[in-house]
Parts: C-alpha cells; sequence; structure tokens
C-alpha cells in the first residue's frame, strides 16, 4: 500500500474519532452548566480549554467561546468543523481506496455543517455523534480487512485513548462530579452497559474504573488501546519485518499494562496527571507510526492544542 493512503486512512479514523468524541466532551460540559447553577462558569471553560490544549485565546472563557472554538470556527485547530473537513480532505486524498458510500456519507457529514450550526447544541452534538456514527458503519461493512483496514482502525483508537482521557480529566476537574461522571458515562454511551457491570451503584470511582479498564465496553481506554496493538501486530504480520520491533507497539503496551497492572487508587488519586500522562503516549505513538510507516510524508501531531 502506498504511503499517502495508509496515511490518509490513519488520519481519517483520527478525524472522525476527534469529531465525536469532541462532541461528546461539548455535550457533557454543557449538560454540567446547565445542571449546576452555582458553578463558576469562567473556572469551568478554562479547565476544559486547558484539557483540550487551547492556550492561546482572548477574553474571558464562557460557554459561547467553548463553543466557537471547539465546536462551530473551522480555523480553530480543535475544533469539530476542523476535523470534519479534514476528514473529508484526508477521504479525498485516499479516494481510490475507498467505497463510493463512504465517501458520499462523509462529504454529505462536511456538506451539513452549516445546517448543524444553526441547530440549537445539544442537537448538534448529536448529529455529530449520529453522523459520525453512520460513517463507522458504512466503514465496517465496507472496507476489506487489509492493511487499509488495520490503519484506519490504528488511527481510530490511538485518537479514542486521547480523546476519553481527556474527557475523564473534564469529568474529574468538575467541581460537581456527582453530575459530572454520570453525565460522562451517558456521552460515552456507557451508562447502561456501567449499571449492568455493577449492579446499579453508582460512584464516581466506579466510573472511573470502568471507562478506564473494562475489557469489553469498546469505548473504554484499555479496550481502545488493545485493538490498536491488534492493529499494529496485523500490520507486522501482513509483509513488515517480523519480530517486536515497533515503537508504537511499545509504547502502547506500556501503557495498557500500567493502567491494567497498577493500584486503581494510585491512578484516580490524580486523574487529570495520569490522563496527561496517558495522551503524551498516545502523541509519542502516533510519531512512532508516522516515522515507520509514513516516512516521507508531513508529520500530524497535537503541539499545544495546535494540530500540526
Amino acid at each position: 500500500m502506498l504511503s499517502r493512503i495508509a496515511e490518509s486512512l490513519f488520519w481519517i479514523g483520527r478525524y472522525l474519532e476527534r469529531a465525536d468524541d469532541t462532541a461528546r466532551i461539548l455535550d457533557v460540559q454543557m449538560q454540567v452548566l446547565v445542571e449546576d447553577p452555582g458553578m463558576d462558569e469562567r473556572t469551568s471553560c478554562e479547565q476544559l480549554l486547558s484539557v483540550m490544549g487551547v492556550e492561546d485565546y482572548t477574553g474571558n472563557p464562557n460557554r459561547w467561546m467553548i463553543l466557537d472554538l471547539l465546536a462551530h470556527n473551522p480555523d480553530s485547530p480543535v475544533s469539530i468543523a476542523n476535523a470534519l473537513g479534514a476528514c473529508r480532505e484526508s477521504s479525498r486524498r485516499a479516494r481510490e481506496t475507498l467505497s463510493t458510500d463512504i465517501w458520499a456519507a462523509i462529504n454529505t457529514t462536511y456538506r451539513g455543517l452549516g445546517s448543524a450550526r444553526a441547530m440549537r447544541p445539544p442537537d448538534m452534538f448529536a448529529w455529530v455523534r449520529n453522523r459520525s456514527a453512520m460513517i463507522s458503519g458504512i466503514a465496517e461493512s465496507t472496507m476489506s480487512r487489509d492493511e487499509g483496514w488495520h490503519f484506519y482502525q490504528l488511527g481510530r483508537n490511538i485518537e479514542r485513548v486521547d480523546m476519553t482521557a481527556r474527557l475523564m480529566s473534564t469529568a474529574a476537574l468538575a467541581p460537581g462530579p456527582q453530575v459530572a461522571w454520570p453525565t460522562t458515562l451517558r456521552a460515552c454511551g456507557a451508562y447502561e452497559s456501567f449499571i449492568r457491570a455493577y449492579r446499579g451503584i453508582e460512584a464516581d470511582r466506579q466510573a472511573a474504573e470502568f471507562l478506564l479498564l473494562d475489557r469489553w465496553f469498546p469505548r473504554s481506554i484499555v479496550f481502545a488501546l488493545a485493538e490498536a496493538e491488534r492493529a499494529l501486530v496485523r500490520l507486522e504480520r501482513s509483509g513488515r519485518r517480523a519480530g517486536f520491533g515497533d515503537e508504537a507497539q511499545r509504547l502502547l503496551g506500556r501503557a495498557r499494562t500500567e493502567l491494567e497492572y497498577r493500584p486503581l487508587a494510585d491512578i484516580v488519586f490524580d486523574l487529570p496527571v495520569e490522563m496527561e500522562r496517558l495522551q503524551r503516549s498516545c502523541a509519542a505513538a502516533s510519531d512512532a507510526v508516522t516515522a515507520r510507516y509514513f516516512a516521507e510524508s508531513e508529520d500530524y501531531a497535537w503541539q499545544g492544542g495546535v494540530l500540526l
């Protein structure tokens, strides 16, 4: 497979997951602000911007600023609009390998952004999640399980780990965690699965444990790390050299085992710091994938909230 095509598929997976998870993070933030009127809106919005890596902004942060920076503004490198635009551009570069259905779904989603901006924020977030789920479902049913699929899955799961870590940091930093954690579980589509797993017990520690360590739930961090590792193993077997020589695989495996084999109390004691460390591991793994498979391509990475 051409490096250009492989890189495009990798970033299609990442951008699609980024748009989806940014919508989920914003949905959590808006619901927490509405349900806890005593919360300091400026402090909460500053924390969210920090979690998302946004440092360069002017004015006092409020809900309308974060909607602009993280949802509507196509020039903001961390916005939903920017991610969907970049996803469409990556799809255009890999047009010869994508099915007509995938291309049409991505292109229609991008074209629908103008109408989505006019929606109420909760409706827009739901629209982004539904369109992302539809595109993912089409990819699941129309893509051959070849190298292209593995690159798509690799990018998607690395991004899922990164963004779920940001989502958990947002919940941990919220002044009212008794509101933030159930809202976070619902945003991940995890609330019903969590209730079944813990037999109706609702507690912040258990919610964090579920989103971190559940091996069966597809949006948990451990599950996504394992899927990314499996994608790398399959790429190794599809024509690359044998043996454990993949730096990205080593980084992701170390991140997974540190979560699985450390006491949960140590992780949740300072969850935002642990999640920031996990984000750095994802960035390093992405750099390793780029160096190995896309050596002649432009390197994309999160650096201070700016996609370079």
